[in-house]
């Protein structure tokens, strides 16, 4: 097996199409598990850990542009109040020492329905931004993941970097596992609210081949809250809350959504009763929010 290191993007990329069966690798985290347990034995490992643009992140015409490096510990401690629902997310990646080394671009590249970023990017209406000898391209987020671990990439493409808007308002991730923490996502869900744009986004991972948006109860919630004048007023007490039909509407369309399938972790029956709880939890959650002022992001320059 050959080890490659480039040093710059440009470089990577070049390597990258050289060497078309190279595996990269940033933090490890899914890679060496892969290769541990002999699942996997690529003829080369292409270590990105040394190209500098992946590892950064900024603004740029009011969006954030974060590197395929960016770990999770990164996303925490300098993204938490920009993107609350990834830094959320986030926290729920393993332990501190995966948490460290493991990085959002692993995520995507690792394509698993039960990846705990991708819910989030999906409701934020992220994109990815890749790189290759032939040039850059943008995928949304919704469209990276092709199926079971599989994803959009072209050969000699690499994951350069993520692509979305500061939190317009409030967003909220739950995930169900077989215990609190360093465990797999039986499922997950996330949620945000937009409401200069009247929008509501969604994401569900670890039910479906794929992490996917529940269309349908983005649909009925903005629809419900433009119709109801609560977009333009969540604080007034005639309208603080949201009424119970509502929320349990939104959960019930959430969980439709789904494809899931029994496996080790859990039972499909289990998993749409969880996505229901979940999405009408983090709905309060968010309206709670939103009602109280919270949740939005400073705007980047």
């Amino acid at each position: 097996m050959e080890f490659l290191q480039p040093g710059s993007l440009a470089e990577a990329v070049e390597t990258a199409q050289r060497y078309p069966g190279a595996v990269p690798i940033a933090g490890g985290t899914d890679v060496m598990v892969e290769m541990n347990f002999g699942r996997h034995r690529p003829p080369a490992l292409l270590d990105l850990t040394q190209v500098p643009e992946l590892t950064g992140w900024g603004t740029a015409g009011g969006r954030l542009r974060i590197g395929a490096g960016v770990s999770y510990a990164t996303l925490i401690s300098e993204l938490g109040a920009l993107l609350p629902g990834l830094a959320m997310a986030s926290r729920t990646v393993g332990s501190p020492q995966i948490r460290n080394r493991g990085t959002l671009g692993g995520n995507l590249g690792s394509a698993s329905p039960a990846g705990d970023t991708l819910p989030v990017l999906l409701a934020s209406g992220a994109v990815v931004e890749t790189a290759s000898m032939q040039g850059s391209r943008r995928i949304p987020a919704e469209e990276f993941c092709t199926g079971v671990k599989r994803n959009a990439l072209r050969p000699g493409e690499l994951i350069a970097a993520v692509l979305l808007p500061p939190a317009p308002g409030p967003q909220q991730f739950c995930k169900v596992g077989t215990r609190n923490a360093m465990v797999i996502a039986v499922a997950s869900f996330a949620v945000e609210l937009d409401p200069e744009r009247r929008r509501v986004g969604t994401g569900i991972g670890s039910a479906a081949p794929t992490p996917r948006r529940a269309p349908a109860a983005e649909e009925f919630l903005a629809g419900v809250l433009a119709e109801r004048g609560l977009w333009d007023r969540p604080g007034e007490s005639a309208h603080a809350e949201l009424d119970t039909a509502i929320v349990d509407r939104f959960g019930e369309l959430a969980a439709a959504a789904a494809a899931p399938i029994d496996d080790v972790r859990g039972t499909a029956a289990y998993r749409t009763h969880a996505l229901a709880v979940m999405a009408r939890r983090a709905l309060r959650w968010a309206w709670h929010d939103y009602i109280r002022g919270d949740g939005r992001a400073p705007a980047c320059a």
